[in-house]
């Protein structure tokens, strides 16, 4: 087998079941239709997966088209060991409650932390006013 340098070795994946863990956390599953020198992706009969604790649900996306620079992880799926998991689908509005129940809680003890820290005198700056020192 030749190497082949950057994306090009990913021609062999074409219409092949992807995982595509983005930048901002999302994670996508579909079959890979199309890829250019720049990394963008095309999925079809795409879902978005979403995660809490041993459950997951899928969103139907359908066709997506990603920016090569918002890809953090690109795997292939192994068809064979895909239904082989220790995790529990749950409807849609299932995952979405308990992802936000999730996130609410996250930004509670975050700002159950800041409390402390400024209770004792320390200063953490917001993670959107990081830019501005």
């Amino acid at each position: 087998m030749n190497y082949m340098p950057g994306t090009a070795s990913l021609i062999e994946d074409i219409d092949k079941k992807h995982l595509v863990l983005l930048r901002d956390g999302r994670t996508l599953i579909g079959f890979l239709r199309s890829i250019d020198q720049f990394a963008n992706l095309v999925l079809h009969e795409t879902v978005e997966r979403i995660h809490v604790g041993k459950k997951y649900g899928d969103i139907p996306r359908g066709i997506f088209i990603i920016r090569g620079e918002n890809v953090v992880l690109l795997g292939e799926i192994d068809l064979e060991k895909e239904s082989d998991t220790v995790l529990q689908p749950v409807s849609i509005e299932e995952i979405l409650e308990d992802q936000r129940c999730q996130q609410q809680a996250k930004q509670e003890a975050e700002r159950m932390k800041l409390q402390v820290l400024k209770e004792r005198g320390l200063f953490v700056p917001r993670a959107d006013t990081l830019d501005e020192y």
